[in-house]
């Protein structure tokens, strides 16, 4: 009985992840092409050159290690329907409220490494979390646990909508990580000043405003390839923000 616990205790949690490695890759690598000088330096001294970009994943990988078991509700903050842009940034301001979460993780690493530019282990969270929460189930409804208990067929394959979210969509695009994040930032190089310009919290606010889409959107559709056309743009604008959100955060700490 406890094996078979266990069992499906690690279906939930590696359910759970948000972007897949590609998808977590790209991000880190638009960051660090958008990183000024003393960050790249603080960065690559801490984690080794581009080290930023492989560690991308570790704060996924550590969830196998119990001694890490604090932080597995540390990866997505679940929301509740229509919420209001005043209650988001309420919640930003005061992440507490509704437990450590995402947004609590991201200020607690934040505040790590500004402490001491030397915590690599703030640097490698810090890395990953601003990459889930750009993935929009992981804005997601606690009742579906994210979209993990909403079944789909994708190309007749049995799965769930959080993990088409995580990296099917980045799948169907059958490019390398470097490949789409070059593509990224010369397709939104005409809107780089714009984003850049973003708050976190504004962010935030088009994160959750397309979980709603997202949770509107007749996911149960057959039409695999339509739900690939339709969602790609959002796909790539919530990739390409989170790496200059990364980079905006760690340009302002080193």
């Amino acid at each position: 009985m406890k094996n078979l616990v266990m069992f499906f205790s690690l279906i939930i949690v590696f359910n759970s992840y948000a972007w897949d490695a590609v998808g977590h890759r790209i991000v880190a690598d638009i960051a660090y092409h958008n990183l000024n000088g003393k960050a790249r330096s603080g960065c690559d001294k801490l984690l080794g050159k581009k080290g930023m970009i492989y560690q991308a994943t570790w704060a996924d990988e550590v969830r196998s290690d119990s001694s890490y078991n604090y932080s597995s509700a540390w990866h997505y903050q679940n929301l509740a329907e229509n919420l209001s842009n005043s209650a988001l940034q309420n919640l930003l301001g005061n992440p507490l409220l509704e437990g450590e979460h995402v947004f609590f993780a991201i200020e607690k690493m934040t505040e790590r490494l500004k402490r001491d530019k030397n915590d690599a282990e703030a640097l490698k969270f810090l890395v990953h979390f601003v990459g889930d929460v750009h993935q929009p189930m992981h804005l997601g409804h606690a009742a579906d646990l994210g979209g993990n208990t909403l079944k789909v067929n994708w190309f007749r394959n049995a799965t769930n909508l959080h993990s088409v979210w995580d990296g099917r969509i980045i799948e169907a695009k059958r490019m390398s990580y470097t490949e789409y994040s070059d593509y990224l930032q010369n397709k939104f190089k005409n809107r780089e000043k714009e984003i850049k310009g973003c708050s976190f919290a504004q962010s935030m606010e088009l994160v959750y405003r397309l979980s709603q889409k997202i949770y509107d959107y007749p996911f149960d559709d057959s039409n695999n390839y339509r739900y690939v056309y339709d969602f790609s743009d959002d796909t790539d604008e919530m990739l390409y923000r989170a790496g200059i959100m990364l980079a905006n955060i760690l340009n302002g700490i080193y």
